[in-house]
């Protein structure tokens, strides 16, 4: 297979750490493109990563290489989606952007209907759904769902303290002293003041991920049904009557990170504990009990993971569902029902502050 052909844009510390630093490993790929409004760090970065061509704007990358792109990643202020995206998805191109796929539910209603009118296949990058630890449980549950050897599914637990997210995934990026492009940031949803909608673009910024993982772990949408009055805790039921929760900053950390999954059965459980999520070459951790009676032995084991972490799988499997291939991504259509949770979250929880 000849190499896939990327566009790139944005080079900010995300851009570079948790994805083109993996793109530019991967020899199925070749980085042919690279936006970046500062010219000094476009400049650096394309050199460093072997980028043939950097533009001062993702229209000016568009005009120039649109007929020769295999898909495009965009990685900038989710806040900003609404007035950058709508030019990349009008391509048709497969689009990769970081989570959430916007700020609010009506921006992303608007660009997911960009999207499907071009006929394009837009990604948002819930790395997590890559880690081999996450990757390795789903299997697990669909096999103890399809057997029913561990009886029903009862309970999905996530907890997730802030911590050291970062765990020096840093360490390489290429700086410069040009100032941060202010960019033209998406409008309050109608009707929201300002007030919520900076709680809700909050909360979907540091737990989107946990509301994504959530409905990928039950394997079944779900619905908020109580949110505690400090902001703690989400409960909420799958389709079928599962019961899941979120945790939310029960607690911090300062030099670590033990964010955490559990899934319950009624006669075992699997428990994923997840690294922090710029951490190199470092893959979660799997333990899973079973205890299926009729005189079988209770059984506690951990299987040894590959020694990759999610944002490099994560682009692989982009690459992947460029092709064609299946993967555990999640399309924007999943991505606006995490919006549509966070809406549900906010609505809640608007009614126990006022209470």
């Amino acid at each position: 297979m000849s190499p896939l052909r990327l566009g790139f844009v944005g080079a900010g510390s995300m851009g570079q750490a948790a994805h083109l630093r993996n793109y530019a490993a991967l020899e199925d790929c070749q980085l042919a493109a690279l936006a970046e409004l500062r010219p000094e760090l476009a400049r650096k970065v394309a050199q460093r990563y072997g980028v043939a061509r950097a533009y001062a704007t993702h229209r000016e990358m568009i005009r120039q290489e649109r007929s020769d792109l295999d898909a495009i990643v965009c990685i900038g202020p989710f806040t900003h989606h609404g007035s950058i995206l709508p030019d990349l998805l009008a391509t048709g191109l497969p689009v990769l952007t970081e989570k959430p796929m916007a700020g609010s539910v009506a921006i992303g209603e608007q660009l997911l209907a960009k999207c499907r009118a071009a006929g394009g296949q837009w990604y948002v990058a819930y790395h997590k759904r890559s880690d081999p630890a996450v990757m390795w449980a789903r299997r697990q549950i669909e096999t103890w769902k399809a057997s029913g050897q561990m009886g029903a599914m009862r309970y999905v637990r996530i907890t997730m303290p802030p911590g050291d997210w970062i765990a020096g995934g840093f360490t390489w990026l290429i700086r410069t002293d040009e100032p941060y492009p202010a960019g033209q940031a998406d409008p309050a949803p109608a009707g929201m003041s300002g007030g919520q909608f900076k709680l809700c673009t909050e909360f979907v910024n540091f737990y989107i991920h946990q509301v994504n993982l959530l409905r990928h772990l039950l394997g079944e949408p779900y619905r908020v049904t109580w949110v505690d009055p400090s902001g703690v805790l989400l409960v909420g039921h799958g389709s079928s009557g599962v019961t899941g929760a979120i945790e939310m900053e029960p607690y911090r950390t300062r030099g670590a990170w033990q964010e955490a999954a559990v899934v319950c059965f009624e006669k075992g459980w699997i428990r994923i504990e997840l690294p922090a999520p710029l951490a190199i070459n470092h893959p979660g951790r799997v333990i899973f009990y079973t205890d299926p009676g009729d005189g079988a032995e209770p059984q506690r084991m951990e299987p040894q993971l590959p020694w990759i972490d999610a944002m490099r799988q994560q682009a692989i499997h982009f690459l992947k569902a460029v092709r064609g291939e299946n993967t555990p991504l999640a399309t924007a259509e999943e991505a606006l029902e995490d919006l549509r949770i966070a809406q549900q979250w906010l609505d809640l929880r608007q009614n126990d502050v006022k209470k």
